[in-house]
């Protein structure tokens, strides 16, 4: 290996540049005498906390700082949570690695440590995501699901000092903090699917730079990559820029078998719809799922 640095780019937030450091500590470690350096960025996500992400752009508010800085050669790698990421590769970009997986769940965190049967009627529940939106909503219908912005400690802090009785966040980021002192409940799979590619790690680079190629090679996941792959193509063949509440969570089934678990909720009429299939070709499983779907007509055309 010739390379003997490489330069990172993160967000600002805690949970970011503990995300960055990992990655940097992995490749380290795999690479020595490898040294990472990081880079801050801001990005419009970042910025604009004030209304709903599906308002103001959605994902890739939160990646084009770091793009532009990978394609004009000011860093080499940009580490995303995965589930935040656009489902196309921008334009001159791959993701070289894909983290083994954290907890995919996601946990309620409320005022007094209730849960979300404890939680009184009229509750205001905080979420920025539809998926957990609507989710919420046909488990418990009488409560006050609000969105909610900022990074995990602003949110926690919104509910255990201001506005919000409670909210929803993912138990990654709760785990990656050491916050899950203030968990009230964490949410089985059977009530709330995660977001496609919800508690992986992508680390970005430029498509053509076999070098960094190379070096990423060494911490990507095999299982990871093939689940989140089938969730991920899944909500491309939906419509990857649809603001429908979707989840989606594969799992390794023994001898490299798929299984996907997806959903895809109807806002209006207040419906969700689920797909439960196997196979061994993410790419196949995820296109089989969302075909499902559509010829069932879960998923407005709008979304399309």
């Amino acid at each position: 290996m010739e390379k003997t640095r490489l330069v990172i780019g993160s967000r600002k937030s805690k949970l970011a540049l503990w995300q960055t450091h990992y990655v940097a500590g992995q490749l380290e470690r795999r690479w020595p005498p490898l040294t990472c350096q990081i880079v801050h960025f801001d990005t419009q996500g970042d910025q604009i906390i004030d209304r709903p992400l599906p308002e103001i752009g959605g994902k890739g508010l939160f990646t084009a700082e770091l793009e532009n800085g990978l394609r004009t050669g000011i860093i080499d790698l940009a580490v995303h949570s995965l589930k935040d990421l656009p489902v196309e590769d921008a334009p001159g970009l791959t993701l070289g690695a894909i983290t083994a997986r954290a907890d995919v769940r996601d946990a309620l965190v409320s005022k007094n440590n209730l849960t979300l049967e404890e939680l009184p009627k009229g509750t205001v529940v905080g979420t920025s995501s539809p998926r957990r939106a609507l989710q919420l909503n046909l488990m418990r219908p009488d409560l006050q699901v609000r969105s909610i912005r900022g990074n995990v400690e602003t949110r926690v802090k919104k509910v255990l000092e201001g506005p919000y009785d409670a909210a929803v966040l993912a138990m990654a980021g709760l785990v990656r903090l050491e916050m899950t002192a203030v968990i009230s409940e964490i949410f089985p799979l059977e009530q709330i699917l995660p977001a496609p590619g919800q508690g992986a790690l992508a680390v970005q680079c430029r498509a053509a730079d076999d070098e960094v190629l190379t070096l990423l090679r060494a911490i990507d996941d095999a299982a990871a990559r093939n689940a989140t792959t089938a969730e991920r193509i899944f909500l491309a063949e939906l419509g990857g820029g649809c603001s429908a509440p979707v989840g989606a969570l594969a799992t390794v089934e023994g001898d490299h078998q798929l299984k996907l678990r997806a959903f895809v909720g109807d806002p209006q009429q207040k419906q969700g719809f689920w797909f439960t299939g196997e196979g061994r070709d993410p790419v196949k499983l995820g296109r089989s799922a969302a075909i499902d779907f559509l010829n069932r007509g879960a998923v407005q055309p709008n979304c399309l």
